[in-house]
């Protein structure tokens, strides 16, 4: 499928693996709508990138916010791509070392921010896709994100790993349900990148978990991220696969 000319969806999108894959979808001539909550940064960027974007706020386990910014990529053209980049993480045992067990309310948030979020964007985006006309075979494509914490969960991971193995275990049965809509599922599960979020610890952190990384030994770039997901809009072969992107990193337990 051709990005140039074709509008995608970016949630999360405003940084991080959100903004990297905005940057580059436009830079194959794409035009994005960027979805996150963060208004500030998000219109900044749209502002930055001109014409080919614009922002939505939105709230992505909504089924309003979410159809809205549909309707608004929509507007901007033929949608062709939505990618799921939105998402949050807590670290919590199941229970603590007083014994005192997981917040509940604190693991339904993650569920609801990253699985549920996911599917609402994954449901909506491939109803509004199958209604375009097929370009070589194929309507669209929806890209989610998972983590190798899916497979790699490590303490304290319980939640964000229950929420990206989610995200896993959708992608097949979601492709095989979309196939007649000519609406391709693919998920990308990264390892450690960096990203603003581990800007904030120290040289001396960062330098620890690169040291973890077997080939390439250091964290990945955002950019390869985007690369990636502009790599699996055009390919319109790769369908229900989960893309681990990670210089082959297996995360101990802690």
């Amino acid at each position: 499928m051709n990005i140039n000319g074709a509008v995608s969806l970016v949630t999360g999108g405003a940084s991080g693996l959100g903004e990297a894959t905005v940057r580059e979808l436009v830079r194959h001539g794409g035009r994005v709508l960027i979805v996150d909550l963060n208004e500030e940064r998000g219109q900044e960027l749209a502002a930055e990138l001109g014409d080919a974007a614009a922002f939505a706020k939105a709230d992505v386990s909504k089924a309003e916010d979410v159809q809205a910014a549909i309707e608004q990529a929509a507007s901007m053209g033929t949608l062709r791509a939505a990618i799921n980049c939105a998402g949050i993480g807590i670290g919590a045992r199941t229970i603590d070392r007083t014994g005192a067990p997981h917040d509940l309310a604190a693991f339904e948030k993650v569920i609801s921010v990253n699985l549920v979020g996911t599917f609402n964007v994954l449901r909506l985006g491939a109803s509004a896709m199958s209604k375009n006309e097929s370009e070589d075979g194929e309507r669209g494509v929806v890209i989610n994100t998972a983590s190798i914490a899916a497979f790699d969960g490590q303490i304290g991971q319980v939640a964000y790993s229950a929420s990206k193995g989610g995200i896993v275990g959708l992608t097949l049965p979601a492709a095989r349900d979309l196939s007649k809509a000519q609406v391709r599922v693919v998920t990308i599960a990264p390892g450690t990148f960096d990203t603003p979020l581990l800007g904030m610890l120290s040289d001396e952190i960062r330098a620890a978990l690169a040291a973890t990384i077997p080939h390439p030994s250091r964290l990945g770039r955002p950019q390869e991220f985007g690369a990636l997901a502009c790599h699996i809009v055009e390919n319109s072969y790769i369908n229900g696969e989960v893309i681990r992107l990670d210089g082959s990193l297996r995360m101990a337990p802690r």
